[in-house]
């Protein structure tokens, strides 16, 4: 059986912002039960140990966070979270006794003028998470993937996080260098900061490319939406290319079904099978 080396699971789709550079949500608001979340695990663990809580939303919103967490760990899970930042403070606790819980990737380019949170209070969170989270082993990465978009200031967030994370001049001085280029930097031990450039979300309403296009969708990646629909991407937020529903046919026979056999082939010939791939501006960096 191909391994597949992570599997993004969208415990919900409802956030407690409203970004510009979100695609948005257009499907019923859902979080995903503790039931339904062990069945995706355990159809999921043929294919991978790595499990990305990541499509559409904010999963420290989810109120079962912590249950969800216990059960990845008893099924032999490794969990990595991707969030806004803006409830670290909150679930702090949970986040730091899950054993489960490998890394922890906070969106700064969230830190939008249109989100009302105070800037201090937000960074000064942040930090303190990290702080924490890197002496207990857990990886962070602060992205911002905003270069080329003036909505934020990124010298204004990373200038007051780094007095907050207590970098040294020499280590502020690297990352600021660094701070409009691709790419990662190494701020201290278990702690990266990710930079890259806004891109646009896959959408039917975007015009199609004629150039080659190649994917990782179902090479090293795939997605569950919180409904179950299988997906071949995180970036597939509306299940547009909907595989399956996990809920009511086997992973196993999903992936192995015309649909998705027919992405597979196509990414590989760089002519792929679903338009919605040819509308998707993440594909660029391939």
């Amino acid at each position: 059986m191909k391994k597949i080396s992570r599997i993004y699971i969208e415990i919900t789709n409802m956030c407690n912002l409203s970004c510009s550079f979100c695609i948005g949500n257009v499907r019923v608001p859902r979080f995903m039960s503790t039931d339904e979340f062990s069945h995706v695990i355990q159809e999921a663990k043929p294919y991978t140990n790595h499990i990305y809580l990541h499509v559409l939303g904010e999963p420290l919103v989810h109120p079962q966070l912590e249950e969800l967490l216990a059960v990845a760990y008893h099924l032999g899970m490794i969990v990595n979270i991707t969030t806004n930042g803006t409830l670290l403070a909150k679930k702090q606790k949970v986040l730091l006794n899950a054993p489960a819980l490998r890394k922890v990737s906070v969106s700064l380019h969230s830190m939008e003028p249109g989100n009302a949170y105070c800037k201090e209070e937000y960074l000064r969170d942040v930090a303190l998470f990290v702080a924490a989270a890197t002496d207990k082993g857990i990886f962070c990465e602060l992205r911002m993937w905003n270069l080329g978009a003036n909505t934020i200031d990124n010298e204004a967030i990373f200038t007051p996080l780094c007095g907050f994370l207590g970098l040294d001049k020499a280590a502020q001085e690297a990352a600021q260098i660094k701070i409009c280029e691709s790419g990662n930097t190494t701020l201290a031990p278990r702690l990266f900061l990710g930079k890259a450039a806004r891109f646009t979300w896959p959408s039917m309403d975007e015009p199609p490319t004629e150039q080659p296009v190649f994917c990782h969708g179902l090479r090293s990646q795939m997605a569950v939406l919180s409904d179950g629909t299988v997906v071949p991407c995180c970036l597939d937020s509306r299940g547009d290319i909907a595989l399956g529903n996990i809920f009511q046919t086997p992973l196993a026979q999903i992936l192995s079904g015309e649909r998705a056999q027919a992405l597979y082939k196509g990414f590989s010939a760089r002519q792929p099978s679903e338009e919605l791939c040819r509308r998707c501006g993440y594909a660029k960096r391939f």
